[in-house]
């Protein structure tokens, strides 16, 4: 009896050792910090995926977000273009007056019921300092234009001469030099209402873009505005004075 209670303590002991022993030699895997880098080459391809998934997700988000607080659209600056367009339209009108104001040029000659500048249709050159010739482009408004001479204020009795006319300019009285400083006064207040035309265009394409801009500079770029078409309508109105005095012989 005594020994079989002795085997059977053996029996017991070594059951309890092979089971500690089996223990000790099985692994425990453990999942890796989900926060490692490291631990998370680990994972398995397809919870890798997922996991890196997430976190690009994520990064790609908060990238976006922030990039959108970040971004500041600059207003664009109109006053280059603005100014160059307004300088351009009060320059026309200041060189289409100086032609205005030119010998002759500002008699309408009428054909085909519309009224043109006599500069349009024949070239006007100076024979001597008291006779011009006038050649049409088209023979055949001839007529018309030497009914034009006749009637301006200039007092001037024109003659054909072959596919030209000849005007021969008397001395002017005082009545013609009236007459013709009215002229010059009229086409003056024409052309400075085409560069006050240019001014308000100006400043409507300023006013339709003031919201994008800076108060400041809506108020500098409309000044300037206004300093060109001073700058304008003075050149108008002296070259007006210059040709009066030249008229009346002051």
């Amino acid at each position: 009896m005594a020994l079989f209670l002795r085997r059977g303590a053996a029996l017991a002991a070594r059951s309890i050792r092979a089971a500690a022993a089996s223990s000790a030699s099985t692994s425990v895997h453990r999942l890796p910090s989900v926060g490692s880098l490291a631990g998370a080459r680990e994972l398995a391809p397809t919870k890798l995926f997922l996991l890196e998934a997430r976190r690009g997700f994520a990064k790609g988000k908060k990238s976006k977000d922030d990039g959108r607080g970040d971004t500041v659209q600059d207003a664009p600056d109109i006053g280059p273009t603005v100014k160059s367009a307004a300088t351009q339209q009060m320059e026309a009108a200041v060189v289409a007056l100086s032609r205005e104001l030119s010998m002759l040029d500002h008699i309408m000659v009428e054909t085909t019921g519309v009224k043109v500048a006599l500069n349009r249709l024949a070239v006007v050159s100076v024979l001597d300092a008291h006779t011009l010739s006038v050649m049409p482009y088209d023979p055949s408004s001839m007529k018309s234009i030497e009914h034009a001479i006749i009637s301006s204020p200039l007092g001037i009795n024109p003659t054909p001469d072959g596919n030209r006319i000849i005007a021969n300019i008397p001395p002017l009285t005082k009545e013609n030099i009236q007459a013709l400083c009215k002229v010059v006064t009229k086409s003056a207040e024409d052309f400075k209402q085409s560069i006050r035309r240019a001014r308000q265009k100006a400043l409507d394409t300023i006013k339709k873009s003031a919201s994008g801009m800076p108060k400041d500079d809506v108020k500098r770029l409309e000044k300037e505005v206004e300093e060109l078409t001073k700058k304008f309508i003075k050149s108008a109105d002296d070259m007006c004075k210059a040709k009066e005095k030249e008229i009346s012989g002051n």
